[in-house]
């Protein structure tokens, strides 16, 4: 050809109206979406509603549909429950009524009711999808199968479709479940092992239906959009508080059964708000619309909560709740529940950017309002030199600083995004959000609505009717995925069964609550603020709580015992620990502590770490008692323990901080390397006389303390400082302190905790000097003081 380029030109246009061929045949595949419990009341309320907000927004772009509504219910009496809720369907409000009437026949058309329960009901379902999709000469895209049933009834249905229901090759299988996802770890993670066993991963949508309400939808696009006016004000050093709260005017009349297996916490904040949490609180990935990205981002934000203390919530339950059990559930008059219908909650997350901010999690029933929010409340650290009246209205930097996600219902009675005008403009789509209108008279969070820039939605729609999209469009971050939910289990689990047996405080209900519920924060725990009113719920068996008791002192193996409940026991340790460092700086002008890791001193770090600003940590050297032979940065080495919950919230400084050198050379433990000898060189050039100020040490239920271990054959005796030992528990091999170290000390505390050591803590008490057998009783100082630092579980039973 005289032209070649033209030639180039044509097989290029020949391709990509191949290719468009091409794409169109995938578009132009059949979708059969099946409605598992489609006569329930989830389904009749916005399940449906939500399907057919997803057939007028799909119709005509490529997909046929087919909806199959199913359940236990017979054949006709479905069919007449399915056939009025398709007749109630609503259009959105620009929609005309005969348009929509033609839409909701067009859908009706579509939709079906049958009995699915045996084998055989969903073979036939999808021969009779098959027939379908050949009848009208299609391909097949894709299966959705919606659970709104109960979770016990999951294994059985997923059994069956994965059997007997999945699409052929070349279509893709979406399967979507309702909460609850287990009542605590162990649950969730046998629920999850048991449908993974039938799905895979990317086939799993876990709705969490706040995801899908329009605001928490709008969180990550707003921060994407403004990124250049929160770069500067999204950290620690701007924001002092981060409140995400749910208030509920409703009690729990009629779902008692429910309320009494989860509570509050498990019912919203494990989720819901947690969920809400994260989206605060992540790093923005690069590209917000990538599903991967928000994930994972997602995922290092569960990573980074810092672990709740009993001290982290406080509980409250209406006064008429455990009447309305003893009713619904036919228990005796003496049954008073323990079940909270109030929670509040401190959160803290151990990063950079939230360092010491708190975040707040409030949810409850029977409250003054309905209402949901997220508000970020900034610091404000400007001064105005002239009187209130003549601020700058509405701008004035004296002004509350505030960012709300405002998800619904309360003063505005609708959605919102709210920016408080002495901060920024804020940008959103225009094409679907707009400026509100100034209310005269409405205030919000104590500053009327026109202190703020607010935007709502142009066109309001239901969190269902985004999910049934989002599931469709295969957007998995607006779900829960495995991995998340496991994440969030870990971080709730230990709270709730630390709060197990505690006794809510009662309120009245409504507008009458009053300031019963308020609460104040700081030092890492909450507590109400106001005393308990005299009317108590009493727990079970009458057991004694912390005011029933003072901290005792005894004697325990002929050395000084404190005794006290946990909390208390930790606060005292602190204190003696904080007062020890104080005398040690000023007679030596230096401090040198040995720490054991485990999970007993994670409090007490905590609690160093929050509680105690006149530590002289300036001049503390740290060492370790024991370490697990595993890098470092591995999360069972006991100095990522240490990193965690103590070092990056004081100012030790990095030549003071001694750990274990465990891997040396590319190795672990290797006794050529000599570790263990250059951590006891190390001692003897820094410690004088090798001698540390204060050891804290624990105590194994087998008797071990460091990691010296029963049998040891080194560090129980003989004159090596640091000993290479075996554990009979993974990790196998350590690294410890011996016991002729350990008794050089200045002050030795032991810290036993928890109903495990309950056993060994009896027996201890009864043996002699005998390390062989029980390492423990051959921790005694040669010239210092043993003192023994014991919780009321470990002492008392």
């Amino acid at each position: 050809m005289k032209h070649p380029g033209v030639r180039e030109m044509l097989t290029a246009t020949v391709c990509v109206a191949l290719l468009g061929c091409l794409q169109a045949q995938e578009l132009h595949g059949h979708v059969s979406i099946i409605l598992l419990g489609a006569t329930g009341d989830l389904a009749r309320k916005y399940l449906w509603q939500g399907l057919f907000q997803l057939y007028l927004d799909e119709a005509g772009k490529g997909h046929s549909f087919r909806f199959h509504g199913t359940a236990l219910t017979s054949t006709e009496q479905g069919q007449e429950i399915i056939a009025k809720v398709l007749e109630s369907l609503s259009c959105p409000s620009d929609t005309a009524p005969a348009r929509c009437a033609e839409l909701r026949t067009w859908f009706q058309q579509l939709s079906e009711y049958r009995r699915l329960k045996t084998p055989e009901d969903y073979l036939a379902l999808s021969r009779d999808i098959e027939a379908r999709v050949q009848h009208e000469g299609r391909r097949e895209a894709g299966r959705i199968f919606y659970f709104s049933v109960p979770p016990f009834a999951y294994a059985d249905i997923a059994r069956n479709i994965n059997s007997s229901c999945r699409p052929g090759q070349g279509a893709w299988l979406r399967v979507v479940f309702e909460k609850p996802f287990g009542r605590d770890h162990q649950s969730a993670q046998q629920l999850a092992t048991e449908l993974g066993s039938f799905f895979r991963e990317e086939e799993m949508y876990r709705v969490d239906h706040y995801l899908g309400k329009q605001v928490v939808a709008q969180i990550l696009p707003f921060r994407d959009q403004n990124r250049k006016a929160l770069d500067g004000l999204w950290n620690r050093h701007h924001v002092e508080r981060v409140e995400v709260v749910m208030k509920e005017t409703v009690d729990a009349e009629g779902r008692t059964s429910f309320y009494e297996e989860y509570g509050v916490i498990r019912d919203v904040l494990q989720n819901h708000l947690t969920e809400i949490l994260t989206l605060v609180a992540m790093e923005l990935p690069r590209n917000v619309s990538s599903p991967e990205a928000v994930l994972q981002h997602k995922l290092q934000a569960f990573q980074a909560l810092r672990g709740l203390q009993k001290s982290s919530a406080v509980l409250g339950q209406y006064q008429a709740y455990s009447q309305q059990v003893r009713r619904e559930l036919q228990k005796p008059d003496s049954v008073h529940s323990l079940t909270p219908t109030f929670a509040g909650i401190l959160v803290h997350i151990d990063n950079l950017r939230w360092e010491g901010v708190p975040f707040i999690l409030v949810s409850g029933k029977a409250l003054d309002e309905r209402v949901s929010y997220v508000r970020l409340l900034l610091k404000n650290q400007a001064y105005c030199a002239q009187s209130e009246k003549h601020w700058a209205a509405e701008r004035s930097q004296c002004l509350p600083r505030q960012i709300v996600f405002y998800i619904g219902h309360g003063e505005l009675g609708s959605p919102a995004v709210l920016v408080s005008r002495n901060l920024f403009r804020p940008s959103l789509p225009s094409a679907s959000w707009r400026e509100v209108e100034d209310r005269p008279g409405l205030r919000l969070f104590g500053r009327p609505l026109s202190d703020f820039y607010a935007y709502s939605p142009v066109r309001e729609q239901d969190a269902y009717s985004i999910l049934m999209s989002r599931i469709f469009h295969h957007r998995k971050d607006s779900f829960v995925t495995t991995e998340n939910l496991l994440a969030s289990w870990v971080f709730w689990t230990p709270l709730l069964e630390s709060l197990a047996h505690e006794v809510p405080r009662l309120y009245p209900g409504g507008a009458e609550n009053g300031p019963v519920l308020d609460f104040e924060f700081g030092d890492n725990r909450l507590s109400f603020s106001q005393p308990p009113p005299e009317q108590v719920v009493p727990g079970p068996g009458s057991a004694p709580t912390p005011s029933d008791f003072q901290v005792l002192t005894a004697q325990y193996r002929h050395s000084p015992l404190i005794s006290a409940w946990p909390e208390e026991l930790i606060a005292r340790l602190a204190g003696d620990i904080e007062a020890t460092a104080v005398r040690a700086v000023q007679r030596f002008g230096k401090f040198h502590l040995a720490l054991s890791g485990g999970s007993s001193p994670v409090a007490l770090f905590q609690q160093l770490a929050t509680g105690h600003y006149g530590f002289p940590w300036a001049h503390t050297h740290l060492w370790l008692v024991d370490e697990r032979c595993v890098p470092l940065w591995d999360p069972e080495s006991n100095f990522q323990g240490l990193q965690a919950h103590l070092l990056q919230h004081v100012r030790v400084p990095h030549y003071n901080v001694h750990p274990m050198p465990v891997q040396r050379h590319q190795r672990l433990c290797a006794e050529e390397d000599r570790g263990a000898q250059a951590y006891a060189e190390e001692i003897s050039a820094l410690v004088t006389n090798s001698s540390f100020d204060l050891v804290l040490l624990g105590m194994g239920t087998d008797g071990h303390t460091a990691s010296l271990f029963p049998q040891s054959p080194a560090g129980l005796d003989g004159e090596q400082l640091v000993v290479l030992t075996e554990s009979p528990s993974r990790p196998f091999q350590r690294m410890s302190l011996s016991l002729p170290l350990i008794n050089r000390a200045r002050k030795v505390a032991v810290l036993v905790m928890g109903r495990m050591k309950r056993e060994i803590a009896m027996l201890v008490s009864r043996v002699g000097h005998e390390p062989k057998k029980w390492p423990i009783s051959g921790v005694l100082p040669d010239s210092g003081q043993l003192v023994w630092y014991m919780d009321y579980e470990a002492f008392l039973g």
